[in-house]
């Protein structure tokens, strides 16, 4: 086959910018090649930094999109030079399209590995210069618990990798810039810590294990790092259009003194003040975000 190989480059930070300047010159070290690269199209969140960057490389077109990027048919190639915890979601969906992929390492940033997690805040410091705020909000949560007499020491040991070890190796690698903003970190917990359904024993643990964790960062870094814990209840977590299509019933919503499941905007907005400085004077602490769930009392007719 030969004809133009079209580019479509998502990210346009440093290493987008490498990219760009090797694809231009891949046919300085490869003058066999039967398909010469073709910047085609350059995606950045901001559409005037993206606008910028494809004119200075050549790109043709501009795309604040990536899924609008990737879905276009004039694309033979992704390029993901975007920030490490985006490139699973992007490359994926890169494949289904059909693309080729060239990604940046690591494909996804697995928050139990110490070295991706270290890589990760390096990265976040040398695009964004300064921390202020660790919400740890990673986990395995599987809908479809295992059995006990089933569970495997490789399940187990995967659920308290992400969901205990991964907050504490995010926090150990954040601190010293935390520190020096007065920043806090918040993690996310759950009701379950406190209350179980058969089968959860994975899940449950490691919930609680984080509790402890948060007041023990508490007293170990404070009073430079205020930590808290944020315990969710049911959160109606789907998209727009999957709530209208399958909407929650009444009993559902009756399960909660407030009478109604929560919303993200409800852990989101307790999450914000936590980080802020309103917030100065609360350390070590867990809240539930459950709409009184956890205090009703339900009986069956």
């Amino acid at each position: 086959m030969r004809g133009p190989y079209r580019i479509g480059m998502i990210g346009c930070g440093f290493m987008g910018r490498a990219h760009s300047n090797a694809w231009r010159k891949v046919a300085n070290f490869f003058p066999e090649l039967a398909r010469r690269p073709v910047l085609q199209a350059a995606c950045a969140r901001d559409g005037a930094k993206a606008s910028e960057f494809a004119a200075t490389w050549g790109y043709g077109a501009v795309e604040t999109d990536w899924r609008e990027l990737v879905a276009r048919d004039d694309i033979d190639a992704v390029d993901i030079c975007v920030p490490n915890n985006l490139h699973r979601e992007i490359a994926l969906a890169a494949a289904a399209s059909g693309k080729a992929i060239l990604c940046e390492k690591p494909l996804a940033m697995d928050v139990a590995q110490e070295g991706q997690v270290a890589m990760s805040v390096a990265e976040v410091l040398g695009q964004f210069g300064r921390l202020d705020g660790l919400v740890c909000n990673a986990a395995i949560a599987n809908p479809r618990n295992t059995p006990l007499e089933a569970l495997s020491l490789g399940e187990w040991t995967r659920t308290l990798a992400v969901n205990l070890t991964g907050p504490m190796l995010l926090a150990k690698y954040c601190t010293p810039y935390l520190r020096a903003h007065n920043g806090a970190i918040v993690n996310i917990a759950s009701t379950r810590a406190h209350q179980s359904e058969p089968d959860s024993e994975a899940y449950a643990a490691s919930k609680g294990g984080l509790l402890a964790l948060t007041h023990a960062l508490a007293a170990s870094l404070g009073p430079d790092i205020r930590v808290n814990a944020l315990s969710p209840g049911w959160i109606d977590t789907r998209e727009a259009a999957e709530r209208e299509a399958a909407p929650l019933t009444e009993l559902d919503h009756d399960q909660h003194l407030v009478g109604r499941v929560g919303t993200v905007e409800d852990v989101a907005s307790l999450v914000a003040w936590l980080l802020s400085e309103d917030a100065g004077f609360v350390t070590g602490q867990e809240f539930l975000v459950d709409g009184g769930m956890t205090r009703k009392m339900i009986y069956l007719d």
